[in-house]
Order: C-alpha cells, then sequence, then structure tokens
C-alpha cells in the first residue's frame, strides 16, 4: 500500500489537531490528562495505524494490517487506569479515561484514512463533553447537591479548616478542584457539595465567611 510522505504528515497533523480539541476541553477543567496528552495519544495512535498498514505491505501472504493497531486500544486502558482517582466512596476520572480511550479510536481512524469518521467522532465526543457536561451540571445534580467556589489562602492549614468545618456540618465533599494563583497567596477552591436535609445552602456559606483563610464565596449552582 503505498502511502505518499505528504499523505503521511496530513494524517498525523489532523491526528493531532482532533486530539486537541478533546484535549482543550478537558485541561479547561484541569484534568490530570489534557491537551498535550490528548493530542499524544491520537497523534500515536495514527502514526501507529500508518505504521501497521506500510509494515504488512510488503508481505505476499495473508495480510492483517489491525494486528499491531489492535494493541492500541489494550494499551490505553493502563494511560486511562493512572486519570482515575477513588476518594472515598466516589471515583473521579473516568469521563478523562474514556476521552483517552476514544482519542486512541480519532487516530486509529485518521490513520487508516477514514477522514469522515474521524472528524464525526470528534464532534460528537466534544458535544459530549461540553453541552452534556452543562446539562447534567445544570439540571441532573439533585436539590442537596450544589457547587461553591472559595477564593482561599494558600498556606497550610487553611484546606484542613475548611474540610473540618464540613466535617462538623455532615456536609459531604463530591469533588473538589484547586487552582493555585501564581500573581497573590490565594487558591481558588471550587467544590460540589451534599448538604444535609436539615442544612441550608445560604446558611452554610455565610458560616464558611468566618473560617479562617475564607476571603470570598461564590455560589455556582
Amino acid at each position: 500500500m503505498g502511502i505518499s510522505e505528504f499523505d503521511i504528515a496530513l494524517r498525523l497533523v489532523l491526528a493531532s489537531i482532533l486530539g486537541g480539541l478533546i484535549g482543550l476541553e478537558r485541561e479547561s477543567l484541569e484534568r490530570p490528562a489534557g491537551l498535550r496528552t490528548h493530542i499524544l495519544v491520537c497523534a500515536g495512535s495514527s502514526l501507529i495505524m500508518l505504521v501497521s498498514m506500510v509494515a504488512f505491505s510488503g508481505f505476499d501472504g495473508p495480510k492483517d494490517p489491525g494486528r499491531i493497531a489492535a494493541q492500541v486500544i489494550s494499551g490505553i486502558g493502563f494511560l486511562g487506569a493512572g486519570t482515575i482517582i477513588r476518594e472515598g466512596v466516589s471515583v473521579r476520572g473516568l469521563t478523562t479515561a474514556a476521552s483517552l480511550w476514544v482519542v486512541a479510536g480519532i487516530g486509529l481512524a485518521v490513520g487508516g484514512g477514514m477522514f469522515f469518521a474521524a472528524v464525526v467522532a470528534t464532534a460528537l465526543v466534544f458535544l459530549t463533553l461540553v453541552f452534556f457536561g452543562h446539562l447534567e451540571r445544570q439540571y441532573l445534580i439533585n436539590k442537596n447537591t450544589h457547587r461553591i467556589k472559595l477564593i482561599v489562602a494558600d498556606k497550610p492549614g487553611a484546606m484542613g479548616q475548611i474540610a473540618l468545618f464540613f466535617g462538623q456540618k455532615g456536609i459531604s465533599i463530591r469533588n473538589i478542584t484547586m487552582h493555585h494563583r501564581s500573581y497573590d497567596n490565594k487558591m481558588d477552591v471550587e467544590f460540589i457539595l451534599k448538604i444535609p436535609n436539615e442544612l441550608d445552602i445560604l446558611t452554610i456559606i455565610q458560616l464558611l465567611g468566618d473560617v479562617p483563610g475564607v476571603y470570598a464565596i461564590d455560589r455556582l449552582i
């Protein structure tokens, strides 16, 4: 099977772009596998598919160019496992692991010349991550689950004080995302909380303002 150098370069560049689009969404949410990881997985999968196709083209016997490429799907499981984090009874990172698996498939499709399928798959994945992710956060989180954003002192013990407060009130932390500021000694911390039925989120926010190290609170949903 003859593939020109231009065609090879085109497939690798397209794979990098498609993988980057999905990785950009993951990077914006500060997930363990972001922009660079998704680009590398997609471009690497495309390259392996190309190598598999070219390597078998020189044989006269039975050909199976998918034999090498099939190992990509098996191998990506180890990478995806590294993005999954267990915190108590909750598990995080499954969506990112799934996006890596899909990106590997997109890379294989591009490497195999299935450009239309790869572009459509990328669009569907991006739509799922962005639109349905927003829909899930807005409408599918139950009434006792709330998202709040805090500006907290970036120093030892600050997060411990907040965790102690939540523990005393019987509030469960479902998810936490932290972003360290480079221009001051503060952090932006986003919590997804599940509060008991007898507590009100507005009361919790008011009491949080008295916790040492908390500078500002914003209710997201």
